[in-house]
């Protein structure tokens, strides 16, 4: 019986192994590189990465509000020209790139987001109402967690 005991706390703590190797703090994993940041997250398994994240959700709750924005403010700046500039010059590269297209592929261009479309509302009538409900669902908490809070919503009254 003994041990049995030892052999399951030693596959316990074998198990255990691979995951403290990927408990990094999450200011470990900003100071590397792009690359290697994308190298390790794409190392690591689904359940791993769900892990890192509510433990990097945790961290940054228990921040204080100046090192919370000392770090929305160091993203920031590795954003090119703030935080909608890249939006703004894909959308200049677009309307260039439309402008030199011929006719015959812009109506190629037409065609394929028009069959897209289709695709996705077959895809969506064919959906149960529970389904079409889970998915709005999951849409509408996207959208939530990627917008910032406003500042009266982030001023707790006493």
């Amino acid at each position: 019986m003994q041990s049995r005991r030892l052999i399951i706390l030693a596959s316990a703590l074998a198990m255990l192994v691979p995951v403290v190797g990927y408990a990094q703090s999450l200011s470990e994993i900003q100071d590397l590189s792009p690359e290697d940041r994308r190298a390790y997250m794409d190392s690591m398994s689904p359940d791993e990465r769900t892990a890192m994240r509510e433990k990097w959700r945790s961290e940054f709750d228990a921040m204080s509000d100046e090192e919370r924005e000392a770090i929305r403010a160091k993203r920031a700046a590795n954003r090119p020209e703030g935080a909608h500039g890249g939006r703004k010059a894909n959308k200049a590269e677009r309307r260039e790139q439309w402008a030199s297209m011929s006719d015959e592929e812009r109506a190629a261009m037409h065609e394929e987001k028009e069959r897209r479309r289709a695709e996705r509302r077959e895809r969506w009538e064919s959906m149960s109402d529970e389904e079409r409900a889970a998915l709005r669902e999951k849409r509408r908490d996207r959208d939530n967690s990627r917008r910032h809070p406003r500042r009266s919503e982030s001023v707790t009254e006493s």
